[in-house]
């Protein structure tokens, strides 16, 4: 017994110190347990096998399912365009955003999605982002309390309950508690936690793609010489190859895209042919989109008797043309070793060998308008192509500088695809496996996530990259702790000692007990880790005093979720820690009053919903 607290004493300074990410300080924990003889092998491993490391593991691919579809874009910038010119309305907005997000997302990638959003309103809005970013972290944190996917500890403590006999918690119970914390929290930061924030100022405005394209059109006049053409049934070019026409060398025009008017997925006729080869055959009504100058385009259009099709130089317009999820731009500039050098190349040509489009040049500053450029040392281009490709050419073309983060970008599209509808599809039949309990909760993730992999929504290597590995590890390797805590005795001591010194005096008072000491835990190591700490200890102390174990997992949950007085206490705060500007003793001051309300309600509501 001695020995393991020393292991636990030491593990919770590990986690405290931040020396070591959470995952390293678990695995040394595990490991420590098992060379010290407490555990035997398959006691040692036993979390890596464990039903809650899985379906945690499988709801990060769901939800970057979400992201790479473009749904958390879409609600992230739908509610701070309707906060107007409001900064009270936005600051009840993210805080309200956050938390539903946080529902069915992971609290970090609620966090990721709404942090650049945010902190573009802010600025827009003549505020700076520390009065809103603490907000959005503390609102992901306590949304994660509305269902029983919202964050590891419900998993952890609805687990917990099974592993002892007991009925597990039903996917929306969390919501009996979870959404009256969520409406005190939004009340307490419109009405006085926007008070205490401090307002430090911050330049770091994050790259998004409206901002981009903004920047793109004054810099590069990237919608100059851009036409929509469709092909009419008496056009020349009806049922011919592209190749056959030769457009770039006898017509000096590009064909960037195609738009196919009537598609048909079955005999694989995509609606759009984004990058058109001399192969690409031209049908009826197909709407193509053009770069050349308006005399050359004029003539195209009389010779192969085409209709124009109205296309505005906007933010709007270039992104439904340009940008979705699988395609985007970036900005390329040629250095002097650049493979590039000397050659003479159209714009609006796809070049095949590198996987790009260019679309858009600049030299010196200025917008290059010619078709064709000769390429020299200094030029920046606007490219367009696959946002892997574009990702790709940072690793492999190294004399090549591309500017921003394309993988960044691409979640931030907001524009809805078939693919979308299958993500949020399987969000929704995990849902219902759950609640209907039709199979085990990591089964109905597992089959979700495999759908969403399997019908490209994720590719599998943004899907691994999806997954917070850090997280995944550590709660397995720290579920042997919880093993050992109950092997030897030390939660069957820590729970007598809460029902000896509290549990006689009455539930209510051991039900606090349990909740300052998980919060206490809460601030200084990880939400899931502390959940794996308690959940033994308070089953315990419920079941020696032959009363409801419910209320007590509830609370361990609650008070896992409430690190609101550190940055290191979750992910979240650290996420915003830099972004905000925000000091140590911040969360002290914004958080402390929070946590005392959420334990407030905590010690009125929770007996009353879950009896003992």
């Amino acid at each position: 017994m001695t020995t393991l607290l020393i292991i636990l004493t030491i593990t919770i300074a590990l986690f405290v110190w931040g020396k070591f990410t959470p995952d390293i300080v678990a695995l040394v924990s595990m490991l420590s347990l098992f060379l010290f003889g407490i555990l035997d092998l398959n006691e040692t491993l036993s979390g890596f096998s464990n039903p809650t490391v899985i379906m945690i593991a499988s709801l990060f691919i769901i939800g970057e399912g979400l992201s790479q579809t473009g749904w958390t874009a879409l609600a992230g910038q739908r509610f701070v365009k309707w906060a107007e010119k409001s900064i009270p309305k936005l600051l009840v907005l993210v805080t309200f955003g956050s938390g539903i997000l946080s529902g069915f997302v992971s609290n970090t990638g609620t966090v990721a999605t709404l942090l650049p959003v945010t902190v573009s309103s802010a600025f827009k809005m003549g505020t700076v982002p520390s009065k809103l970013l603490m907000p959005v972290a503390f609102g992901s944190n306590t949304g994660g309390l509305l269902t029983l996917t919202g964050t590891p500890p419900n998993i952890i403590a609805s687990n917990a309950l099974i592993e002892n006999g007991f009925e597990a918690f039903s996917f929306f119970e969390f919501t009996l508690i979870g959404f009256p914390l969520l409406i005190i929290s939004i009340l307490y930061f419109r009405f006085l936690g926007y008070k205490l924030l401090p307002k430090n100022t911050s330049e770091n405005q994050p790259i998004n793609i409206d901002s981009e394209m903004h920047e793109w059109i004054e810099n590069y006049s990237i919608g100059e010489n851009i036409y929509r053409l469709r092909v009419r049934s008496m056009s020349p070019l009806l049922n011919t190859a592209i190749g056959d026409w030769d457009f770039d060398n006898k017509y000096n025009v590009s064909i960037i895209r195609l738009r196919r008017r009537f598609p048909n997925i079955v005999k694989g006729v995509k609606p759009y042919v984004e990058f058109p080869t001399p192969d690409t055959i031209l049908q009826y009504h197909d709407i193509i989109t053009v770069k050349g100058k308006t005399e050359d385009v004029d003539k195209l259009i009389l010779k192969f008797k085409l209709n124009v099709i109205p296309f505005k130089n906007s933010n709007e317009d270039l992104k439904e043309e340009f940008i979705n999820q699988e395609v985007g731009l970036a900005e390329m500039i040629i250095t002097p070793n650049s493979m590039f050098l000397g050659h003479n190349i159209p714009m609006g040509l796809y070049l095949k060998q590198a996987g790009i489009q260019l679309v858009a040049a600049s030299r010196n500053n200025k917008p290059l308008k010619d078709k064709n450029i000769a390429v020299k040392a200094g030029d920046a281009f606007i490219i367009r192509g696959t946002w892997q490709r574009i990702e790709h050419l940072k690793s492999v073309y190294k004399n090549l500088v591309i500017s921003g983060s394309p993988e960044s970008m691409a979640k931030d599209v907001n524009k809805l695809t078939y693919k979308s509808y299958i993500a949020l599809a399987m969000l929704l039949l995990m849902i219902a496996l759950l609640v209907f309990k039709v199979v085990p909760g990591a089964i109905a993730a597992m089959i979700s996530a495999g759908v969403i992999l399997l019908t490209g929504c994720v590719p599998i290597s943004k899907a691994y990259k999806g997954i917070s590995w850090i997280s995944v590890v550590m709660i397995a390797a720290m579920i042997p702790m919880g093993l050992a805590l109950q092997k030897t005795g030390v939660a069957e001591l820590a729970a007598n000692s809460l029902v000896t010194s509290l549990g006689n005096i009455h539930p209510t008072i051991l039900l606090g007990g349990i909740f300052l000491l998980t919060t206490g835990f809460s601030q200084a190591i990880n939400n899931s880790a502390t959940a794996v700490l308690m959940a033994p200890i308070a089953i315990l102390a419920a079941t020696t005093l032959n009363i409801s174990p419910e209320p007590f997992m509830i609370v361990v949950a609650i008070a896992a979720s409430t690190a609101f007085l550190t940055p290191v206490g979750t992910t979240t705060n650290a996420m915003v820690m830099s972004a905000g500007d925000y000091k140590f003793m911040d969360y002290v001051k914004v958080g402390s009053p929070l946590l005392l309300l959420f334990f407030a309600m905590a010690m009125v509501l929770v007996p009353l919903i879950w009896p003992y």
